[in-house]
């Protein structure tokens, strides 16, 4: 029989494991909605262990620093928890510890972007030929 990390104690109930999957740690700690989108953001280079690349497969710890950047907003995190289910938010945000940096940082990107204008907001009624091709480019 294969031993797992998380053990159960006398009484029956599990222990946190020592070391989890990255990707399963991103999706029990809510910064991805499924596993399947935390390994394509970890392959695509948008989270980083300790300062290095990882791959999803990639065991964390407690201790271990997180970048995850999703979209315009980057979150620097140290690893507090491991939790191989995912819970509710409020329990999910005791995961980790965002560093005061961090937290700065996005909420200054969070005010510029309520003070930027509108998308499309230059727009007036339809958008003639030139102006649709301008809206293909910038959205792929």
């Amino acid at each position: 029989m294969r031993e797992r990390d998380s053990k159960e104690d006398k009484a029956g109930e599990k222990t946190a494991p020592a070391r989890l999957r990255l990707d399963k740690w991103l999706w029990a700690a809510r910064f991805y909605k499924t596993r399947a989108l935390a390994s394509e953001a970890i392959g695509g280079g948008k989270v980083k262990l300790n300062g290095h690349a990882a791959k999803p497969a990639r065991e964390v710890k407690v201790g271990d620093r997180l970048e995850i950047t999703i979209g315009d907003v980057h979150w620097d995190v140290g690893v507090v928890g491991l939790n191989e289910y995912r819970r509710p938010a409020p329990e999910a945000a005791l995961l980790y510890a965002e560093s005061d940096e961090s937290r700065a940082r996005r909420q200054a990107a969070g005010e510029a972007r309520k003070l930027g204008p509108a998308p499309g907001s230059d727009l007036k009624g339809r958008p003639t030929k030139r102006d649709r091709r301008q809206l293909q480019r910038f959205s792929g």
